[in-house]
């Protein structure tokens, strides 16, 4: 990894006292003694399980954002429902159901803890943990994980539905999707730069290219024309909704910042994705600019926001559990 890629030490111990705020018994030494090869231990089996599935690195970051946008960052999106335990899955909402994946590895890297620090590490942090390694490991930014979470033991699929930013939503939509969590609008944009790796199902972008705003037969006209026949042949009218394409045409599987030079050239896959710099006048524009430009300023802010997004209304002290299982409640 270079060291373009490694945030300097000074500006995170700034930057994590500054967004710490009612979460100060989160650090990223917080493990140092009681499992403190946790990260040694998660990282093994991510690259082990990466070798296997070029999708697992993007699979696992999904994961992490999908945790913390629904009440906070507390593994309930791992959580199987259990009608009896009062659990709704968040699995079974609609931007997760039938796409959302790479629980396995995390099941593996909570049994692997379970085995040397039992009863220590929450799956909330696992998650934490296990999306910086996915993006460093894909080539992107590094940074310290700030940690001490604890999880909830309970999910809300209708939370989750509510939360989730969906393909077709508005700028002002997403905006106040993330303003919630206290997220401004350039974690909006860096963060919505985790769509340079990874694939996004035909089902979600499907209207875009056929039936957009209702009209059958129209596309979206900000797609840049040829790349829209491209996507229409990966994803033809009647065709599998299952299918998927790359998010990052032009790097699909490496984490940076071709994502926002796509934006630009008007071949952005998803519609929400396309807005931020399709939005005249919308201040995501200048920041798709910016990070489109200098992908080391993309690194900084994705790591930057990504501190912030692991600190949403996380449980901390005695609040919530440490799961010996992450699919279920003790």
């Amino acid at each position: 990894m270079g060291l373009s890629n490694i945030i300097p030490s000074l500006f995170l111990s700034i930057l994590m006292f500054g967004l710490l705020g009612n979460n100060a018994q989160l650090s990223s030494d917080f493990y140092s003694t009681t499992c403190p090869n946790v990260t040694v231990i998660a990282r093994g089996l991510i690259e082990q399980a990466s070798r296997g599935d070029v999708r697992l690195t993007a699979k696992v970051m999904r994961l992490h954002f999908h945790d913390c946008f629904v009440n906070g960052c507390d593994g309930s999106v791992l959580l199987d429902a259990a009608p009896a335990d009062g659990v709704e899955g968040e699995k079974e909402a609609f931007q997760n159901a039938n796409s959302l994946d790479g629980f396995q590895v995390i099941d593996d890297i909570k049994t692997a803890l379970e085995n040397v620090c039992p009863g220590i590490v929450s799956c909330a942090d696992i998650l934490a943990i296990a999306a910086e390694i996915s993006v460093a490991l894909a080539g992107g930014p590094s940074w310290d994980v700030l940690l001490g979470r604890r999880d909830g033991r309970t999910a809300n699929r209708a939370d989750a539905v509510a939360a989730l930013p969906l393909g077709p939503d508005s700028l002002d939509v997403l905006t106040s999707k993330f303003s919630v969590h206290n997220l401004d609008t350039t974690d909006l944009v860096a963060l919505s730069g985790a769509h340079t790796f990874g694939r996004v199902q035909c089902g979600v972008i499907t209207n875009r290219l056929h039936n957009f705003s209702g009209n059958n037969g129209q596309s979206d006209p900000s797609i840049e024309p040829e790349f829209l026949q491209t996507l229409r042949r990966q994803c033809p009218q009647g065709g599998s909704v299952t299918a998927r394409v790359n998010l990052d045409p032009t790097s699909p599987d490496s984490f940076d910042n071709d994502y926002f030079k796509n934006l630009q050239n008007n071949r952005g896959v998803i519609e929400s994705d396309q807005i931020l710099f399709s939005s005249t006048g919308a201040p995501t524009v200048s920041l798709v600019n910016r990070f489109a430009e200098d992908q080391s300023e993309f690194f900084r802010n994705f790591a930057r926001s990504m501190i912030k997004m692991g600190n949403v209304r996380t449980l901390t002290g005695t609040e919530g559990e440490i799961r010996r299982d992450c699919r279920r409640v003790n």
